[in-house]
């Protein structure tokens, strides 16, 4: 036998094994469930906003484009360059030749103290600070930067439309969990009335008031009851599963209780409301919507190249070699106009203005699409609740059904097969209003999914 001390030793370092197993974001210092607490609908969603490996990439994805924003704006402010170097090089002049700089050439032309000699070589430093500040460009600038704002714009539209879809999945699986668990729950009760059922044919039939096959149709109906507890246990594990993934919580997900979920109401509005709230809120149109603005901001960049640019330049350069110095400053205005460029300029502005025209019939074809989400979704969520009243009339009649077929059996006038008829009946009508409840509550979830409304 361990002993207690040891025993309670070996815990602790399993327990902090565990806990220095957990990633960072689910230890216990920040567990997102308690074992064993209530999980409401609002709760697992704020923990997949949280949580969820796909709305931090998002994220991600939008304080990046914040910072190419910076980086543009960064045009707007002065640019300040240092220089310096040294070479051991040889000085051979070349009297007043001329060429024009390129790369490798080091020196301007000189007399220098050699004709041509490989073999004396000297000291060449140089050292420099410079400064050039944006004056005026006629939109490429200034364009460059709202087309950035543009894109960091659509990218926080995209980080809503991923808020927006885990909303739905939570929701989805929260219901449908719900459902699940509501449904073993009917099985149960079904096994439990199959079981006393059972028992009271076997006395029956040992006392010769039924015949033997009623203790086997019995016992037949409580085998396939099993059969179903059991998909329906397999069921509520898959749920589970499914939500505990949709909250972006994996395999650390501990057993937790739902809160009881509430009944969506009927459709209070028309569905124009609907749709208006739709066209106004979807993420997926603003992301668009940034995009033409982002193709008129490249166009302004593209048609600021039949126009100069100006800049302001000054600096300030030390040059050498072994015995002598130069100190040099410089400042002045600096203009550059682009005169000819093989017509990239107009094939730019083309391509761009029909960028934005492709977007602007791309947005026109997503308002339809939503047009039709909505519709649909709001035309199922109305079914939905129709459903339910129905599924509940079904479920009482089979009440009525079932208690009449058992007194009937009771009192010898109705035969095995109609109780064990009436009371599968019972049971798939109460799981199918279970299911029809779960289903409504999705419903309406899919239509606030295609409102662009992100609330349980």
């Amino acid at each position: 036998m361990i002993p207690a001390r040891a025993g309670a030793r070996a815990s602790r370092v399993a327990f902090v094994a565990l806990c220095l197993a957990l990633p960072p974001a689910l230890g216990s210092a920040d567990e997102p469930i308690p074992a064993g607490s209530e999980l409401t609908l609002a709760r697992a969603i704020e923990l997949a906003i949280k949580y969820h490996p796909a709305r931090q990439a998002a994220e991600s994805e939008s304080l990046a484009a914040d910072e190419r924003v910076g980086s543009a704006r960064s045009s707007l402010l002065p640019q300040v360059y240092g220089v310096g170097q040294y070479l051991r090089a040889t000085e051979n002049g070349i009297g007043t030749a001329t060429y024009l700089p390129a790369p490798g050439i080091t020196r301007s032309p000189s007399t220098g103290r050699h004709t041509d000699s490989l073999t004396d070589s000297f000291d060449n430093y140089a050292a420099g600070v410079s400064v050039f500040q944006y004056l005026y460009d006629f939109g490429r600038t200034r364009g460059a930067i709202e087309e950035r704002n543009a894109e960091a714009d659509a990218e926080r539209a995209r980080l809503q439309l991923v808020e927006l879809d885990l909303v739905y999945r939570v929701s989805a699986a929260y219901f449908d969990l719900v459902g699940a668990r509501q449904i073993v729950k009917v099985y149960d009760e079904a096994i439990m009335q199959r079981t006393e059922h059972l028992n009271e044919v076997k006395v029956k039939a040992e006392a010769d008031l039924r015949p033997q096959i009623d203790v086997y149709t019995a016992q037949a109906e409580l085998a396939r009851s099993e059969l179903h507890l059991t998909d329906a246990r397999n069921a509520e594990a898959i749920a589970k599963v499914s939500l505990d993934n949709a909250m972006g919580l994996g395999e650390q997900a501990p057993d937790y209780k739902q809160a009881d979920a509430s009944l969506s109401a009927p459709p209070s509005e028309p569905v124009d409301s609907f749709l208006h709230r739709a066209l106004e809120q979807r993420p997926d149109l603003k992301m668009l919507e940034e995009g033409a603005r982002a193709a008129g901001a490249r166009i302004r960049q593209y048609r600021s190249d039949y126009l100069p640019s100006l800049g302001a330049a000054a600096g300030y350069n030390l040059r050498g070699d072994d015995g002598t110095s130069t100190n040099n400053l410089y400042a002045g205005v600096v203009i550059t106009w682009p005169l000819f460029n093989g017509f990239r300029t107009q094939h730019e502005v083309a391509e761009s203005k029909l960028r934005q025209d492709a977007i602007r019939h791309m947005i026109e074809d997503l308002r339809q699409t939503v047009i039709l989400q909505v519709k649909r979704s709001y035309l199922d969520w109305r079914a939905s609740i129709d459903r339910i009243g129905q599924a509940r009339q079904t479920l009482e009649a089979s009440r009525v059904e079932l208690d009449l077929a058992s007194k009937r059996y009771e009192n010898g006038l109705g035969s095995i097969i109609e109780l064990t008829d009436a009371q599968r009946r019972y049971t798939e009508d109460d799981a199918a209003y279970v299911k029809a409840q779960a289903e409504s509550s999705i419903a309406r979830a899919a239509l606030d999914r295609d409102t662009g409304t992100a609330h349980p």
